[in-house]
């Protein structure tokens, strides 16, 4: 088979929606296989691999995203139900999240607005534009909600979704090991860290490492997630106007 002949193959293909869906779970399969080999090293993250090589192969092939995401959808409706089903290990967790409750306000309401303001400021001595900086504060809930922030309050969406995603992965990736670094030893305050700081991404590797750190990762996503959405536009207006 020529070089003519796999373009033509590539051309057919990649205009049927189950190639976008095969494309995806064999690259996340290749990413997990690679963090399994790597004795589940944090920074052989299964999802930042799936990402680069499905990045890569779009670029080579040329095909746009658009294209790609018609099969890749299906996965994308998965996230719906997969959110909701973070509720059964919190229902688990019943228990230790009422013994727990005072701290994971006062973690909420701290967490939330550090990971908001931390980064507002950072952009801001950089020079950042009001533009970016609004695209930027709700970097650390999940991508559909930071996104509608973010237009809500000036900023633009697309660059707010490449902001979520990198906090995640980045989350993901180095919470482990800042977390020993800092000494925290408690899965509860692992996992609710780690879920206000990456979100769904975060809390993807908090149910790798351990299921109580999962569910509270995943409590504090959600949490997170609704207060920054109370909280920003609110603090945005009134600050700036």
């Amino acid at each position: 088979m020529n070089e003519t002949d796999i373009t033509q193959l590539w051309v057919y293909l990649s205009a049927k929606p189950l190639t976008g869906l095969t494309i995806t779970l064999v690259a996340y399969a290749v990413g997990f296989w690679l963090y399994q080999k790597s004795d589940r090293n944090p920074l052989c993250n299964p999802v930042v691999i799936a990402i680069a090589l499905i990045a890569m192969l779009l670029k080579l092939t040329g095909t746009p995203y658009a294209t790609y995401f018609e099969g890749a959808q299906f996965v994308h409706f998965l996230l719906g139900p997969a959110t909701v089903a973070l509720a059964v290990p919190l229902f688990r967790q019943t228990e230790t999240l009422k013994r727990a409750l005072p701290v994971i306000v006062l973690g909420l309401l701290f967490g939330s607005l550090v990971a908001s303001a931390s980064t507002v400021v950072l952009a801001w001595v950089l020079g950042a534009s009001p533009e970016t900086l609004a695209s930027l504060a709700p970097k650390s809930v999940t991508t559909p909600v930071a996104m509608g922030i973010a237009e809500n309050i000036g900023g633009v969406p697309a660059l707010t979704a490449v902001c979520v995603i990198a906090t995640g992965i980045v989350g993901a990736t180095l919470g482990t090991a800042v977390m020993n670094l800092a000494r925290v030893r408690d899965w509860r305050a692992r996992g609710f860290a780690m879920g206000v700081a990456a979100h769904g991404v975060g809390t993807a590797r908090a149910f790798q490492v351990n299921d109580t750190a999962g569910a509270f990762s995943g409590l504090a996503m959600g949490l997170n997630t609704m207060a920054t959405a109370v909280t920003i536009p609110f603090l945005w207006h009134w600050i700036f106007g």
